[in-house]
């Protein structure tokens, strides 16, 4: 792209509290017209950006969620033999056009669009470790050519692609080399209110101090396999609210313990800390100079 050429730029939207960094990270992906790769915990919010992305710039989106059976040509088209198959048994159509037996994946509805859209091509760290290189061409040209009849499908206008990985594989150097990289940081305290209030607006101050007290108290438990996240604790919120519950109660116990933790290990934890006398914190100088500064 050339730099003197002007691009929609994002800035959020009201439903997603973004942090400076990111929203950088996003337009530098969109300035590059380079994927940008989002890393960060789970429940970080990296799915949900694509949405938002596509709502701040007013683009449609298309999804493309990776399974650990997908395959490069899923997100293209698919050819479908069995209809086919069976139309040449039963039906009384023209099975010899065969375009007729193209379905477009994800990657070349986009591409054949003939307008900008965002795609986003979900946890592509499930697939099998050659899926990334095996996309690059692809997402590099803009094209493909479908074998079976010869056409080929060009995007009009290079679409805003939003790749999200939970790290479970490292990704291949090639790829990286061609994405705008990311890493979602997991909230701070502060930032932490203001996605809250987006869910929750208008909440008691003292409920969510309370709240975030034993929210982060957990996410600093050693013996925690799965820390709670923020998807995690917007669900509690919802839960301690519909049940009533006051700052008072919260600030003796963690009430339905199981909207945050998720596994018998982690909850166990939890249960022998308070047989051994363990106290939970009700302030957030028992949770030491991280979070009083």
């Amino acid at each position: 792209m050339s730099s003197d050429i002007k691009f929609n730029q994002f800035t959020g939207t009201d439903g997603y509290v973004v942090s400076g960094p990111l929203v950088d990270a996003v337009n530098c992906s969109i300035a590059l017209e380079r994927p940008l790769l989002i890393k960060g915990e789970p429940g970080t919010g990296k799915t949900l950006l694509a949405r938002h992305v596509a709502e701040g710039l007013g683009l449609p989106m298309e999804s493309w969620h990776i399974k650990s059976t997908s395959k490069t040509s899923d997100g293209l088209y698919v050819y479908d033999t069995v209809q086919r198959l069976n139309d040449a048994r039963f039906g009384d159509g023209d099975v010899n056009d065969i375009r007729k037996y193209i379905k477009l994946g994800p990657v070349g509805r986009v591409f054949s669009s003939g307008k900008r859209q965002v795609l986003l091509i979900d946890e592509i760290d499930k697939a099998d470790l050659e899926f990334p290189n095996d996309i690059l061409l692809e997402l590099d040209e803009m094209r493909f050519n479908v074998m079976e009849t010869g056409d080929e499908i060009k995007a009009a206008e290079r679409p805003v692609i939003i790749i999200t990985s939970n790290n479970e594989k490292e990704l291949p150097d090639a790829f990286l080399r061609r994405c705008v990289f990311h890493f979602i940081e997991f909230p701070e305290r502060d930032l932490m209110k203001k996605i809250i209030d987006v869910h929750h607006p208008n909440l008691d101050h003292q409920l969510l101090d309370q709240v975030l007290v034993k929210f982060y108290w957990l996410r600093e438990q050693s013996e925690l396999r799965k820390k709670p996240s923020t998807s995690e604790l917007v669900d509690w919120i919802s839960a301690l609210l519909r049940a009533g519950i006051t700052e008072a109660q919260i600030s003796e116990s963690i009430p339905f313990l199981g909207a945050l933790l998720k596994n018998e290990q982690d909850t166990e934890a939890l249960v022998r800390y308070k047989e051994e006398g363990g106290a939970f914190p009700t302030d957030w100088k028992e949770l030491g100079p991280k979070y009083n500064q």
